[in-house]
């Protein structure tokens, strides 16, 4: 990997790790959860439609502006308003935990739907050590009224596996950024008049950084980074963001939060990241980008066709 890729790297890492703690900051000062995912995405769309514009990357979107819909909901509307709901309730260590779940069940999934996908010793191992991760997390971190926030951020684990099905399946052929920046665009105008009508009163100077972090860093220059990166060291290499990502995430909680660092954290988060590692692996010479078995030519971001995980 080049200079510039570690660059990109490690910045896409840590900008997608900052979300869990900026939502946290968020909800527990007084912003509603479906105002939150409003001046989330309200910004980040002033911010990429024109970009998206400019680069010729909205031209494509008319014909299949339906499914954009489906897919801006499955992997943004929706998700995002259950997660930082959750996290009113949970730490944003066990948020960012239960996320780095995702490649497990898109694992299974790819499975049950391709019938060319390969379950070899390693991935049903990595699935194994995957559950045991989330079991240890849940008997350690969860009881009571908790359960009904694990199993929010189970759907938010659903949603954030089948949108890049659908962007794979249905979207083939639109430039990412375009995709991305209408989809933040129609969650956007859907929750205007409930985020309009539920504004605070009053935000502290840290809950406006926090906003700011969320809309500015975290979405938009979030998913120009992503394309930028995508183009240099190839789709294929993208997951490894999600692990270093929530490695961040419980750093940030444990950091600036104080969150406890409790037993299901130590024990459960080897298990999940190793265990999402291994079911997320393919055979030599298949890549998760391309059945083919190798990547497709590198694009610059403004052709770049596959939206990864969102935070």
């Amino acid at each position: 990997m080049s200079r510039r890729g570690v660059a990109l790297f490690l910045a896409l890492s840590v900008i997608w790790g900052l979300p869990y703690l900026m939502i946290r900051v968020a909800v527990q000062h007084g912003i509603d959860p479906g105002t939150l995912v409003f001046l989330r995405t309200a910004p980040a769309a002033l911010i990429l439609v024109p970009i998206a514009w400019r680069a010729g990357a909205l031209r494509a979107i008319r014909p299949r502006i339906s499914w954009i819909v489906v897919y801006a909901f499955v992997h943004f509307g929706v998700p995002w308003l259950l997660m930082s709901s959750a996290e009113q309730h949970l730490s944003s260590s066990v948020t960012g935990m239960l996320v780095a779940t995702t490649p497990l069940l898109a694992a299974v999934v790819a499975k049950l739907t391709r019938s060319d996908e390969e379950f070899g010793p390693g991935r049903l191992a990595g699935l194994a050590l995957g559950a045991a991760g989330v079991a240890l997390l849940v008997g350690f971190d969860f009881a009571g009224s908790n359960w009904k926030w694990l199993a929010a951020m189970g759907v938010v684990v659903v949603g954030y596996t089948i949108g890049p099905r659908i962007v794979a399946t249905r979207l083939t052929g639109i430039p990412g950024l375009g995709v991305v920046a209408m989809a933040v665009s129609v969650v956007a105008v859907a929750y205007a008049p409930y985020g309009a009508t539920h504004l605070p009163s009053h935000v502290s100077w840290s809950v406006l950084g926090a906003l700011v972090v969320l809309a500015v860093v975290c979405t938009a220059a979030a998913f120009l980074v992503f394309f930028e990166l995508v183009h240099e060291v190839g789709p294929s290499r993208m997951l490894v963001v999600t692990y270093a990502n929530t490695a961040i995430a419980v750093l940030l909680g444990v950091a600036v939060l104080s969150e406890p660092l409790t037993s299901g954290i130590l024990l459960g988060f080897p298990l999940i990241l190793v265990g999402s590692f291994l079911a997320a692996s393919k055979r030599r010479g298949v890549s998760e980008a391309s059945p083919t078995g190798s990547d497709p030519p590198r694009r610059s971001w403004r052709r770049a066709s596959r939206p990864a995980l969102p935070r």
